[in-house]
């Protein structure tokens, strides 16, 4: 597979990647150079499309009289991929939030970036996918000019 090095060693080019594309996942827009911005696009897309597959990918299960809805093991293997590539974002606590509300509202949630993928961008891009009669083109690229200072171009990039 060929792919951009951003003049980087491969663990410093990994972090940045996998921190640009929790970044993007979670704000939807994030300000960058051309080429990380290029990079960022191939994998977030490939995320979302994954999501777009497995969101609505459930099991019914019975067990002792008692039903339970889980994930079937597709869906549990993309959110382990998931997880395994994108940083855990700590949710944010409101302005007038107390302690005890924060807690109580992320208590079931350990991994809120997945679950952004799977209970948003899932859904919300599927039914784009059905609408239009498309996949993909999550994304785009927005040239922004050159930086002040080492005039590398500098682009946002966003999901749509």
């Amino acid at each position: 597979m060929a792919y951009r090095k951003l003049g980087r060693p491969s663990d410093q080019r990994k972090a940045i990647l996998r921190t640009l594309t929790t970044a993007l996942i979670w704000n939807g827009r994030i300000e960058t150079t051309e080429t990380r911005a290029k990079e960022v696009r191939s994998i977030a897309e490939k995320l979302i499309t994954l999501a777009v597959r497995e969101y609505d990918n459930t099991v019914t299960v019975t067990k002792n009289g008692t039903t339970y809805t889980n994930d079937a093991p597709s869906k549990l293997a993309a959110r382990r991929a998931m997880m395994a590539y994108l940083y855990d974002v700590k949710e944010p606590k409101g302005a007038k939030e107390s302690k005890s509300d924060y807690k109580a509202r992320t208590k079931d949630v350990n991994h809120p970036v997945v679950e952004k993928l799977m209970r948003d961008y899932g859904p919300k891009y599927a039914k784009r996918a059905q609408d239009l009669g498309q996949g993909g083109g999550y994304t785009r690229i927005i040239k922004t000019g050159a930086r002040r200072g080492d005039a590398a171009p500098m682009a946002i990039l966003e999901l749509l």
